[in-house]
């Protein structure tokens, strides 16, 4: 297992689906019930699974699966509205009313659950989302597995249902630690205790980030898979430069500045280039890499992809060499 997210290459095909059902889930969370429009049968998936949500603005959101495995009649994510964010979470809740018609994308996933004999979820907030769909996957392989779930307070623990069902009818355990009256999951124990598991994370930075130093100092950082939602805060050194930018593709060179995304210097000069997260997570601008050396701020490629050095996510990742040659 790779201490970071599996890529995968965008895929630009959708189904078109209406919203059957929305159903509040915790406090600020909601999820959504997609069919198809047309009757036709949606793709299969796998946990970890998440799809681009098309929204009436035209922006594109990513969010995880998180229904029935073998239901290819409707799809099931879940949201957290964040009024100070983006904007995409707000006009999901606003928006996506029953019957609302939009178009989704087919399943990608970057964040696959892998063989193990026994399986340790930490989940923080939102991030139970991906894991609920890998812990059915191992409920069903009569597995062990034990989840450890944080959450601001008890308010705010969504599907919890559904999860002590499976921990009831199966070889699970479930620790639910409010950080209001708990504080934090004691991780360092939870590691030492876990040796032999497959460990999957998703949820805040600092929780991951947390997780992933102690993981490396117990020497178990093999063991640990992770999902973002957002990407590590990208620090450009005092001091650094401009760089060029060639496209050998539309014939375009570049100056990309130190406060200016590769991504914003192409748009700027003429060129469209597909986005959508444009925090390195979904994989959407991977654009490959020609001739230059690569400064990958992503949270998607895997080590080995990183040190071939021929693609790279223009949304966040920048050069070390006084130019990088694109093929765009």
């Amino acid at each position: 297992m790779a201490a970071t997210l599996l890529s995968s290459t965008h895929v630009a095909p959708t189904h078109r689906v209406r919203v059957e059902r929305v159903r509040d889930e915790a406090m600020g969370i909601r999820s959504f019930q997609f069919v198809p429009v047309d009757g036709v049968p949606l793709s299969g998936w796998k946990p970890g699974a998440h799809v681009d949500v098309h929204l009436p603005s035209g922006t594109i959101r990513q969010y995880s699966l998180c229904g029935d495995l073998t239901d290819r009649e409707s799809y099931r994510i879940a949201v957290l509205e964040i009024v100070d964010g983006r904007g995409g979470s707000v006009e999901v809740h606003r928006e996506l009313t029953e019957g609302a018609v939009l178009e989704i994308g087919v399943p990608r996933n970057d964040f696959r659950l892998q063989d193990a004999p026994a399986y340790l979820f930490i989940a923080g907030g939102i991030g139970i989302t991906p894991i609920l769909a890998m812990i059915k996957e191992v409920a069903a392989a009569g597995k062990p597995w034990r989840l450890v779930y944080g959450a601001r307070s008890a308010a705010n623990f969504a599907f919890t249902e559904e999860i002590d069902a499976l921990a009831a009818t199966t070889w699970g355990r479930v620790d639910y630690v409010p950080q209001d009256t708990a504080g934090h999951a004691d991780l360092p124990t939870l590691v030492k205790n876990s040796v032999g598991h497959g460990v999957y994370c998703c949820g805040p930075g600092p929780l991951m980030d947390a997780l992933g130093a102690e993981m490396t100092k117990q020497a178990r950082g093999s063991d640990l898979v992770i999902e973002r939602f957002t990407p590590p805060e990208i620090v450009v050194a005092d001091g650094a430069g401009s760089f060029e930018v060639e496209l050998t593709e539309s014939g375009v060179t570049v100056t990309v500045e130190p406060d200016v995304s590769i991504l914003e210097a192409i748009r700027d000069a003429g060129v469209d280039v597909p986005s959508s997260c444009e925090m390195g997570i979904c994989g959407t601008c991977e654009t490959r890499v020609i001739s230059g050396d690569i400064e990958h701020n992503d949270s998607l490629l895997t080590d080995d992809e990183r040190d071939a050095g021929d693609v790279m996510m223009i949304c966040v990742s920048r050069a070390c060499s006084p130019k990088l040659v694109l093929a765009r």
